[in-house]
C-alpha cells in the first residue's frame, strides 16, 4: 500500500483521536447529527439583526408562488411590472399571468435550440458545444433580457386571462417530453443534412417541428389569448380599468414600462472579466430576432448604489443571486453571519474560497431571481439589510418575504436590473458603445435563474 496516496488505518486512528480530544468537536457532532448542519450552525445574535424594519420600502400586493417550476425569473419580472399596475390604478392586489410567458418562452426556446442545431451541423456530436446544447434545451430558467424579449414580442395578460395549469405549476413532465422531442428533432436535422439536403429543406423541416412544439404546449398549458376583456377595481371597489385588449395593448396601457430603459448590471470579480466592461454569452437567449443578453460588470457597491436609487424612486429591483448559500430558508434569512459553519466544523469550509474563486471553481453561480423591495441604511447612509420579495408563496419566510444582509449581497448577488438613468455617464457610455466580450456558453455568467 502506498502510504502517501492511500488513507491508511493509522490515518484514521490519528484523525479519530484528534477529533475526540476536543470537547467542541463532540458537541458539534451531537448538534449537527441531530438537527442538521445549518440549524446547528445558526447564530441567534446575527439572526436577531434580520428584522423587517427598513428606511426605504415599496409596497407590493400578495405574495406569488412559482410552485414546482423554475420560473423565478418570470415571477420576479412580473412582480416588478405588476407593481406599476397596482400603483397606477390604486389596486388592493393584482397578478399578471405567469403561464402566458411560460408558453412563449418554451416556444421560443425550442426555435432557438433548433436554429442552434442548424448552425452547428459540422460540430461533432461528442464535442462540448453539442453536449451543452443538448443538455437542457428548454429548461425553465432564464435571464432578465430573455424576459424582456418575450414581453416586447408577446406582451402580458392578467392572471385570469391565462390561469395556471397542472403543467405550469409543475413543469417537470412537460419539460421532459418536450426535451425528448427536441433531441429527436436534432437527430433528424443532423442526419438529413448529412444526406445532402438543402438549407431550404432543413428550414421547412424545422417549421414542421415547431408546429408540433406548439401543439404540445397548447395541450399542456392551454391556448394563449389573442384578446381578452379586463375589468379592474381599485381599493374602493370602483372600476379603474375596463375594456378589451391584446396582450401588447394591455402591457402598454396597464404596465407602461419602457423595456429598453432597464439594463443588467453584474458583479463577477474573476480575472477574465475586468470591471467596467460589457459582456454577452454565446448562444444564450430565447427569441432569435432579439439576440442574446448584455451585461455591464461593476463592483458590488455600484450595483447597490443603483438599486437604492431605484428604490428611492419608488420602484422595486429585479436581482439574481446564489440563493442557497448561507441561507436559513425556513426563516427567510440570507446572511453570512447567521450561519457559522466554519466555527461548527472548526476549519474553513465556507471560507475556503472567495467570490472569484467560487465562480472559477464551480462552487457558486446565479441560481435564483427575486425582487428587492426595501433597504435599511446605517448611520452613514450605507445599506445594512435588504427586504426581498420571493416567489415561494406567503407561507415562506415571513409572509413570503426574506431579508438579505449587505455582507451577503457582496458575496452572492450577481445581477441587478435597473433603469439606466441610475448609471453614471461613464457606465452608460460603456453599456451603449462598448463592444461586448463574448463569453463561452458554459461561463458562470450564462447560468439561468430558476
Amino acid at each position: 500500500m502506498d502510504q502517501i496516496k492511500s488513507v491508511t488505518p493509522e490515518d484514521l486512528a490519528a484523525a479519530r483521536e484528534e477529533f475526540l480530544s476536543e470537547r467542541a468537536n463532540v458537541v458539534a457532532k451531537n448538534a449537527a447529527s441531530s438537527m442538521g448542519v445549518r440549524k446547528a450552525a445558526r447564530n441567534p445574535e446575527a439572526v436577531a439583526q434580520n428584522s423587517l424594519q427598513f428606511d426605504v420600502e415599496v409596497s407590493q400586493g400578495e405574495r406569488t408562488n412559482q410552485k414546482r417550476s423554475g420560473r423565478c425569473w418570470m415571477f420576479a419580472s412580473l412582480n416588478t411590472m405588476r407593481y406599476r399596475t397596482i400603483k397606477k390604478y390604486k389596486l388592493k392586489d393584482f397578478e399578471l399571468s405567469q403561464a402566458y410567458p411560460l408558453f412563449f418562452d418554451k416556444l421560443e426556446k425550442s426555435n432557438w435550440f433548433l436554429e442552434n442545431v442548424l448552425d452547428t451541423l459540422d460540430e461533432p456530436l461528442s464535442g462540448r458545444l453539442m453536449a451543452w446544447l443538448l443538455a437542457d434545451p428548454i429548461g425553465d430558467g432564464g435571464q432578465w433580457d430573455m424576459f424582456k424579449s418575450l414581453v416586447r414580442k408577446y406582451g402580458v395578460v392578467p392572471k385570469e386571462a391565462m390561469p395556471e395549469t397542472a403543467n405550469s405549476e409543475s413543469t417537470h413532465e412537460m419539460d421532459a417530453y418536450l426535451t425528448r422531442y427536441l433531441r429527436g428533432c436534432a437527430k433528424r436535422l443532423r442526419e438529413t443534412a448529412a444526406s445532402g439536403a438543402s438549407a431550404d429543406d432543413l428550414g421547412q423541416m424545422k417549421k414542421q417541428m415547431m408546429g408540433d412544439v406548439y401543439r404540445l404546449l397548447v395541450t399542456c398549458l392551454g391556448e394563449p389569448p389573442a384578446r381578452f376583456d379586463v375589468r379592474l377595481r381599485d381599493k374602493d371597489d370602483k372600476v379603474a380599468l375596463s375594456g378589451s385588449f391584446t396582450p401588447q395593448e394591455f402591457f402598454a396601457e396597464a404596465v407602461g414600462m419602457e423595456l429598453d430603459d432597464y439594463v443588467s448590471l453584474i458583479s463577477a470579480p474573476t480575472k477574465d472579466k475586468p470591471f467596467g466592461r460589457t459582456y454577452t454569452v454565446s448562444r444564450l437567449g430565447n427569441v432569435v430576432e432579439d439576440g442574446t443578453v448584455l451585461y455591464l460588470n461593476l463592483e458590488p457597491e455600484e450595483l447597490k448604489r443603483a438599486a437604492i436609487a431605484q428604490l428611492k424612486g419608488d420602484l422595486p429591483v429585479w436581482f439574481g443571486c446564489d440563493v442557497d448559500q448561507s441561507y436559513l430558508r425556513d426563516e427567510g434569512m440570507m446572511d453570512t453571519a447567521a450561519i457559522d459553519v466554519d466555527e461548527l466544523f472548526g476549519f474553513a469550509v465556507e471560507g475556503a474560497l472567495n467570490k472569484a474563486e467560487r465562480l472559477d471553481y464551480g462552487e457558486s453561480v446565479m441560481t435564483h431571481a427575486m425582487v428587492l423591495e426595501g433597504v435599511r441604511l446605517d448611520g452613514d447612509g450605507k445599506p445594512a439589510m435588504w427586504k426581498v420579495e420571493n416567489s415561494w408563496g406567503k407561507d415562506h419566510g415571513r409572509d413570503g418575504f426574506d431579508t438579505l444582509s449587505d455582507a451577503w449581497f457582496d458575496e452572492y448577488v450577481y445581477q441587478v436590473v435597473v433603469d439606466k438613468r441610475y448609471l453614471s455617464d461613464e457606465q452608460l457610455q460603456a453599456l451603449e458603445t462598448m463592444e461586448p466580450v463574448v463569453l463561452e456558453p458554459w461561463d458562470p455568467m450564462g447560468t439561468l435563474a430558476r
